[in-house]
């Protein structure tokens, strides 16, 4: 016997969180085959002497639903050491759907994440239309890493309903043809079903996506349907408008979790938006004291801020107001040059103080950057590196004695590149490690395959690394490499994968622990048709591998495409 790939000289982090260990590992035929002092050939070796192996990471809340039509690769997310991903998050999913409606799907995930019409359209063969034939696409499409989805409320209600599923109740027989789609969907494998209450879900427009009409009822008896076949993840986007809504939708989360018995997932925050907002503490007391009721229950937390991207290649704060709307519909060069007309500037500056007041409704990176605030400049960062200490846009403007949006505009001009942060949620670091720390939160909410050109969460796993574990020391490698890859295989009940073990799935990471980090965020022309998005690479990365073939050799891809669909529990096979 040979093995195709053996690993010599591997500091083992295995994803258990015990301690780290020296051994070779040898792979073949997609899994693990040896762990040890290997004395068997193969076919290929890889010298991994200072070199941490651990498995590959696991996102479990991502919107690569249309990306993963055109892109094998996987990205942003393959640059991160992300080897498995969960899409269909929050209710957005382009399956189930009638032909006639593709393009109506294709503009409501526009309006929600910023996903171009135009290139979902240019790099979609919608082939489609049931959840198990979405899904009989993903398998057949050449993946570079492993995907697995959830059957999503929104696509499912306007599948069911038509033009109902924006403003009507769920009659008892729109109920039960939800419910045979559910258990359709499971039987063909969807790791479960998904939906939404976030006020910042929105169609084009501007009314509630249709999960948001749904009530209660509805969605107890959908969860009740997976509780008959004992299988099944609800995911869910909370009511964060304010306290009072979030704290009214948690209780009723709460008596469905009882009801049921699924398991269910919900974003877990730390915000100052909205109207009189909880602590973020409330929410892990919540986890807590659902959890010794009776329920099974996860919060999903990001490693760091989310935030709303700005840049001159993409959008700015000030893109909505008279001077600026058609100097920003001008080609690159011809901004710049505007940019620079003195005249223009005074004008572009002045008109600054039209914009809309701050106030307390919630915001997402959508609305963020499509219908923007006037910017707090104490809250607006220059971003200089990924180590969450850039200068304030206020801190910029007193040492160059300059008026904010002049900073703005000079720096832009200095470097076309140049990227400006501004923190929605999780703004204060200690607030996200008290939600990381909590045993019942999974660090996996990166939205990976969302707001293309409005955030930028798929460095989630390198940023962990960076920041949390060399830089802060707020964990061991071991800890984060766990919470990384087991807990959450664990969470979304993936059965060999999350471990370096034996018989195990090979989808392994080989990483200098001195050197990984996010690079900083770029905006490229890379979507079908030519459409723009933010893209994050890292570093520090040697070699990614999944089911046992080496996809990425020191960030570039070498073409292999080995990639599967990860099931659920309830999946009935090929039949």
């Amino acid at each position: 016997m040979s093995l195709d790939i053996l690993i010599r000289n591997a500091t083992v982090v295995d994803g258990s969180g015990g301690p780290r260990y020296r051994a070779d590992v040898g792979i073949q035929d997609s899994r693990i085959a040896e762990i040890g002092r290997i004395l068997t050939p193969a076919a290929t070796t890889i010298d991994a002497d200072g070199l941490i192996l651990s498995p590959g990471f696991i996102d479990g809340h991502t919107h690569m639903d249309a990306q993963v039509n055109w892109d094998p690769l996987g990205s942003c997310s393959c640059w991160h050491g992300v080897t498995s991903v969960v899409m269909g998050n929050c209710g957005f999913a382009l399956a189930p759907c009638a032909p006639e409606d593709q393009e109506w799907f294709a503009r409501c995930l526009e309006a929600v994440e910023d996903i171009p019409t135009e290139a979902m359209m240019a790099g979609i063969d919608w082939t489609w239309e049931t959840f198990p034939e979405y899904l009989a696409t993903v398998d057949r499409v050449p993946k570079g890493i492993n995907y697995g989805a959830y059957l999503g409320h929104s696509a499912l209600r306007m599948y069911t309903m038509g033009e109902r599923a924006l403003s009507e109740k769920a009659t008892e027989d729109d109920l039960k043809r939800m419910g045979r789609s559910v258990a359709e969907a499971l039987e063909a494998g969807a790791l479960g079903f998904s939906s939404s209450h976030a006020t910042t879900h929105i169609t084009p427009d501007g009314s509630p996506v249709a999960s948001r009409i749904g009530d209660w009822d509805e969605l107890s008896y959908i969860i009740g349907e997976m509780a008959k076949k004992n299988a099944g993840i609800f995911q869910v986007g909370p009511d964060m408008s304010g306290g009072e809504a979030h704290r009214t939708f948690l209780a009723r989360l709460r008596e469905v979790a009882l009801k049921t018995g699924r398991p269910i997932m919900f974003s877990a925050l730390s915000t100052r938006q909205g109207d009189k907002p909880n602590h973020w503490q409330y929410q892990t007391d919540y986890l807590d004291e659902v959890a010794q009721a009776g329920a099974r229950m996860y919060g999903q937390v990001t490693t760091r801020s989310i935030n709303a991207i700005f840049s001159l290649k993409s959008y700015l704060p000030f893109d909505v107001l008279p001077s600026w709307a058609p100097l920003r519909a001008l080609p690159l060069e011809e901004q710049k040059r505007a940019l620079s007309d003195p005249s223009v500037r005074r004008q572009l500056i002045a008109e600054e103080a039209q914009m809309k007041p701050r106030d307390n409704v919630m915001q997402g990176g959508g609305a963020a950057t499509t219908d923007p605030r006037k910017p707090d400049y104490d809250n607006l960062f220059a971003m200089r590196d990924v180590r969450w200490d850039d200068p304030t846009i206020a801190e910029l403007a007193r040492d160059r004695k300059q008026n904010p949006v002049e900073v703005m505009i000079d720096l832009s001009l200095e470097n076309e590149d140049q990227i400006y942060v501004q923190p929605l949620v999780n703004e204060a670091p200690d607030e996200v490690l008290g939600l990381i720390r909590h045993p019942r939160t999974l660090a996996t909410f990166s939205d990976s395959g969302a707001h293309v050109c409005q955030e930028m969460g798929s460095s989630l796993q390198t940023h962990m690394m960076s920041y949390w574990v060399r830089d802060r020391e707020a964990f061991s490698l071991e800890e984060a490499v766990r919470m990384l890859t087991f807990d959450n295989a664990s969470a979304w009940e993936l059965p060999d994968r999350g471990l370096v073990r034996t018989g195990y799935k090979a989808d392994v990471l080989l990483f200098d622990e001195s050197a990984i980090r996010p690079k900083l965020p770029t905006v490229e022309t890379d979507l079908p048709g030519g459409s723009r998005r933010l893209v994050q690479k890292a570093e520090g990365i040697a070699y990614t591998i999944v089911n046992g073939e080496v996809t990425l050799r020191d960030g570039e891809a070498t073409g292999a495409n080995p990639g599967e669909v990860l099931r659920g529990a309830a999946w009935q096979g090929d039949s």
